[in-house]
């Protein structure tokens, strides 16, 4: 092992390539190009092998990164996939959006030897691409079939990540969807430079193949109830994930030119799958021609600034109240985002939205300066008396974060307790909500957070739910017929 590893001292640190901004910013193909089989044999040796591994304890999930690095180096391939994935549902996902930077490869101790971090996430990303050009992915083994079924509400990360899961202990398990295809916001609100959509189709696919149901286009509330849906199966898992766009309040906010972020992005996507999209093809959700202006600093920001630029805006622009230091979404995202034109307004937020009802003309912002640090421990922004500045602005995308939607009102159940944010309450140990047999994952319970937490939220869930019926059955085994 010593002779391929720990060459980080006399080996580079190197990326991907990646594609010239002119060339990438007129399509939503991803712009990073996959690893050939020496880079990223090359790539993994620069791994140091150390006693504690802050990359493994650093991920949501745990992976085994050191030694799945040490397999891939080693040439040992379809082993470092089968590790890679025994831990996580979706490598190849999280190899493309996970925020490395802040993650596995933001505390790798050779980063912070200032050697450079592995490329973590790009060697995931080839493993599992590999593993799916060479067959290694095998299909979903149902265990023994325990004649009990589980409900999910949400085919998103978390919701698809309980599936695989309790497929595997042999459950019955039906998927439940708004939309017309699972994947959630993989599908809809990551736009393909980032996460082309056969990736994720073929994660659904697989699932579905190994007898996942999925019934889409279904709302609970308006199809059925959530009372309906227990009755129908054993356990119900809640993996709704949080969609409720959160609002600017300033003068001008309810133009029709001032849309939110996740509608922006649905419509882009939906267009890019080929669904004819009237709100798109009308002008009011699509950028070209316009000057646009985006309001926030997440990865959420990064991609309608992104996605703006591929539309063919005529300008866009960033606006952010606290500085890129502050800034809550991936440098390596902003750092693409300047690379394809994208302006950036550090310091700066909203005050006003220019024009009528009818079409926004544009913005009136402040320049803002860092106080004190608020309850968050965050330096909270200061406006700057009489330094404010006008942007033009055809296009206003608000990107200020996402809320849990009602969904006590919503799914009729008035017992289903939640936080003061609006999130599910559920305990931390069991993942059971307020209603016995009722389980809850994803950013419902703990807010608008990463994928990756929401896989590993999952499949959490989905053992504890194990756990549940397991203690259930046991109990009506024990229980004396009448």
């Amino acid at each position: 092992m010593a002779e391929r590893m720990l060459k980080f001292t006399v080996t580079p640190r190197t990326t991907p390539e990646k594609r010239a901004a002119d060339a990438r910013s007129g399509d939503f193909h991803e712009i990073y190009r996959d690893f050939i089989d020496a880079k990223a044999s090359e790539q993994a040796s620069r791994c140091s092998q150390c006693g504690v591994p802050f990359c493994q304890t650093h991920c949501p999930l745990h992976n085994n990164i050191p030694d799945w690095l040490r397999m891939t180096a080693e040439g040992r391939l379809e082993e470092a996939y089968a590790l890679s994935q025994a831990t996580n549902a979706m490598p190849e996902i999280c190899g493309r959006i996970c925020p490395q930077d802040r993650l596995c490869e933001g505390n790798c101790v050779i980063e912070q030897s200032g050697h450079g971090t592995v490329t973590i996430g790009a060697v995931e990303r080839y493993l599992s691409d590999k593993a799916w050009e060479m067959g290694w992915v095998r299909p979903v083994v149902a265990g023994a079939d325990r004649r009990q079924s589980v409900g999910i509400v949400g085919a998103g990360p978390a919701g698809l990540a309980a599936a695989e899961r309790l497929r595997e202990l042999g459950y019955a398990v039906t998927v439940y969807d708004r939309h017309d295809r699972p994947g959630g916001l993989l599908v809809y609100g990551i736009p393909g430079f980032k996460l082309e959509k056969d990736v994720v189709e073929r994660r659904t696919r697989r699932l579905a193949e190994g007898g996942v149901e999925y019934v889409l286009d279904f709302e609970v509330g308006r199809d059925a109830t959530l009372d309906q849906l227990r009755a129908k199966h054993d356990s119900v898992l809640i993996a709704t994930g949080v969609y409720a766009a959160r609002d600017m309040t300033v003068p001008g906010a309810g133009s029709a030119g001032v849309v939110a972020a996740l509608d922006y992005l649905i419509a882009s996507n939906r267009k890019g799958m080929g669904d004819e999209v009237v709100d798109f093809d009308s002008g009011k959700l699509n950028a070209e021609g316009k000057d646009v202006v985006v309001v926030g600093g997440g990865d959420t920001a990064m991609d309608c600034v992104r996605t703006a630029v591929r539309q063919g805006a005529t300008s866009v622009t960033c606006l952010y109240r606290r500085d890129r230091a502050n800034m809550p979404g991936s440098d390596r995202e902003v750092a693409n985002a300047e690379e394809e034109g994208v302006i950036f307004e550090w310091l700066a937020a909203p005050k006003a939205v220019t024009g009528d009802a009818l079409k926004a003309a544009g913005l009136v912002a402040a320049r803002m300066r860092l106080g004190p640090p608020d309850s968050s421990g965050r330096q909270a922004p200061e406006e700057i008396e009489g330094a404010d500045f006008d942007l033009r602005a055809d296009l206003v995308i608000k990107a200020l974060g996402f809320d849990p939607e009602d969904l006590p009102t919503a799914f009729d159940v008035p017992d289903l307790a939640v936080t003061r944010w609006g999130t599910v309450k559920a305990d931390m140990r069991s993942m059971m909500t307020s209603i016995p047999g009722v389980f809850a994952a994803g950013d419902i319970v703990r807010g608008a957070s990463l994928v990756v937490w929401a896989i590993r939220d999952g499949r959490d869930a989905a053992e504890a739910i194990h756990r549940y019926l397991m203690a259930h059955a046991r109990a009506d085994a024990l229980t004396p017929a009448e």
